[in-house]
């Protein structure tokens, strides 16, 4: 072992007893994570843990620093100079050249990082969100007339899966015929060790081939859409051009990929667990009811904060830094436990309390603020806006039964939910 090897390992405090290193650990519920969530923000905000079990590869790490405490989960997100996002922003090991195809901006920093962001947002224009606001509205509309003609069913299959890839994929222009099979790909980028979406092939087979398949649509669609230009999302992509530079295939592609992946899982298991919430806490969905359009920008900022339907985000230590009295390396892995943050009752009042009036609530289901604040947080709240509208007035008797959840230690995830309409 070499003198530098020693040192480092000597450096390091021991792992922390309260470990969020085991799948197991992911397999439990959020209730149950939340009791050692709640050990460590009190007791140990900034932790040292092994490196977290996942199924593709051997991390390059020693371990991990875990962040729990709201304050500290802002401070990481607003300093990117200090903590990167450009090597990755999974706590799970990836390799290198997936990352680059899949994360688009998520996985950049400074110029690179803002100008690809300003190329993409420039076509996000008020005419455009606007066309966008009325076809989800249409979208949430006819998802509930179909919700209407059946007695029970999977409320993920029937309505929460449904809105958020209806919608990003007629946004941006994706032939109805290929959106099944784009969702379907989706799923495979964040759910490859699941073993009903594996069907027994090898997790990184899974996590290849959806990562193909997408980008494959991506660059497909924007040819197309360079050659026959139309009202869409990704005609204006192509056409996009800041100070002369325009999105590369690659950009293109990587974005496509980033749209479908981050625009399904966040709203539509936050629509799910909202669903279940609103069960569970019958007086809120009263309080909703009786002044929706008053009450529904609080409400929607709650639904957000009592999902947390993306848990984790990684970022690499740029430089050697101090936080909370621990020492933390060039090169360290930080994980922001964003559930965590959304639980701190430094921050909440009754955090385990779900209040649709709660104000303030600087919760970081979009992330803790500064430049990687998500970009689709508008189109998101308009989606939970029009499904709940639907949703509450013309099914008030939906009732939803237990829940089947997916393992993972990065997305909040059901994956089935009964329901029965009396």
């Amino acid at each position: 072992m070499t003198v530098e090897a020693t040192k480092t390992h000597v450096d390091r405090p021991p792992y922390d007893p309260v470990s969020i290193s085991p799948l197991s650990f992911w397999e439990a519920t959020a209730e149950e994570r939340e009791k050692s969530f709640k050990i460590l923000r009190n007791e140990r905000p900034v932790s040292w843990h092994p490196p977290l079990e996942g199924t593709l590869m051997p991390p390059p790490v020693d371990g991990v620093w875990a962040i729990t405490r709201h304050e500290d989960i802002v401070y990481v997100s607003k300093h990117p100079e200090i903590f990167s996002s450009a090597q990755g922003v999974q706590i799970e090991a990836v390799p290198m050249e997936i990352l680059e195809a899949a994360e688009s901006f998520l996985g950049m920093d400074g110029e690179r990082h803002s100008g690809l962001r300003r190329l993409v947002s420039s076509v996000f224009t008020p005419r455009q969100v606007k066309v966008i606001q009325g076809q989800i509205a249409n979208q949430a509309k006819c998802i509930v007339d179909d919700l209407l003609k059946t007695k029970e069913g999977d409320f993920v299959e029937q309505v929460s899966k449904r809105l958020p890839m209806w919608t990003i994929y007629e946004m941006v222009g994706l032939p109805p015929d290929r959106r099944d099979e784009a969702a379907h790909h989706a799923d495979g980028m964040v759910s490859w060790a699941d073993s009903d979406v594996a069907q027994g092939r090898e997790p990184g087979e899974v996590l290849n081939e959806s990562l193909v398949s997408l980008l494959s649509m991506g660059l497909e669609l924007a040819e197309q859409r360079r050659a026959h230009p139309q009202d869409d999302l990704m005609t204006k992509l192509v056409q996009a051009e800041i100070d002369g530079r325009k999105l590369t295939d690659e950009e293109l592609g990587a974005f496509f990929v980033l749209l479908s992946v981050a625009g399904n899982d966040t709203t539509r298991n936050t629509i799910t667990f909202t669903t279940m919430a609103l069960q569970q806490f019958p007086e809120q969905k009263q309080l909703l009811l009786n002044d929706f359009d008053k009450l529904i920008g609080t409400a929607i900022e709650e639904f957000v904060r009592w999902a947390s339907p993306v848990m984790t985000f990684r970022r690499t230590v740029t430089q050697d830094t101090e936080l909370r009295g621990q020492r933390l390396r060039e090169g360290d892995w930080v994980v922001m436990l964003y559930s965590s943050g959304n639980r701190d009752d430094r921050v909440f009042k009754d955090p385990d309390v779900f209040d649709i009036q709660r104000k303030p609530n600087p919760h970081v289901g979009f992330g803790g603020g500064g430049p990687h604040y998500c970009m689709g947080s508008f189109l998101a709240k308009m989606q939970l806006e029009s499904m709940f509208r639907e949703l509450l007035f013309r099914a008030p008797n939906l009732r939803v039964g237990e829940p089947t959840y997916l393992a993972s230690n990065f997305v909040r995830v059901v994956k089935s939910l009964p329901y029965t309409l009396d």
